[in-house]
């Protein structure tokens, strides 16, 4: 598993859920807004401290400024409000869409997957292919419709495309 990976999704879900400290919804979505916050940056002290000694670090090499840098450039100027909650939300947004390339550098590099990181590469492609059906359900019968979130999502859909067809045609978990 690449650290880089998720490094930028403890990041993207910080940045997205900050407004825990202005904005209450329900119980429910606090806590599952700090379940997200939580268990990444548990999943990444994984990495870096308890199996430290399972963890590759000479080919996670990604170089994770060329994600960031762009993408909080873009959230500043491609926003629906200019508000800081709202270039911290815009720049999660973005961020997500690109957080994946670390790991897929990872794998490519290394020209293979464990079982378990394909699977986990799988579920992950998977769960962002859903979104475009929620989208869809969304605009159907609520009419709404966040461009920024479509676009953002597309992308990285798109860049789960090469590992979804090497899974299905090569059968990287050769022990499913």
């Amino acid at each position: 598993i690449s650290g880089k990976s998720q490094i930028l999704f403890a990041v993207v879900f910080t940045a997205r859920y900050l407004d825990l400290f202005t904005n209450y919804i329900s119980f429910y979505n606090t806590s599952m807004k700090l379940v997200y916050v939580a268990s990444s940056y548990a999943t990444v002290w994984m990495i870096y401290s308890k199996f430290k000694a399972t963890y590759d670090g000479n080919h996670d090499t990604f170089r994770v400024e060329f994600l960031i840098v762009p993408t909080a450039i873009l959230a500043f100027l491609v926003n629906h409000d200019f508000t800081p909650l709202e270039i911290m939300w815009t720049f999660s947004i973005y961020l997500e869409s690109v957080a994946i390339l670390p790991q897929l550098f990872m794998v490519s590099k290394t020209g293979e997957a464990e079982t378990i990181t394909s699977h986990y590469l799988f579920a992950l492609g998977i769960y962002r292919t859903l979104y475009l059906f929620n989208w869809i359900w969304r605009y159907q019968f609520e009419g709404f419709f966040d461009l920024i979130a479509i676009v953002a999502g597309l992308v990285q859909t798109i860049l789960y495309c090469d590992f979804f067809y090497l899974y299905i045609t090569k059968d990287l978990p050769s022990t499913m």
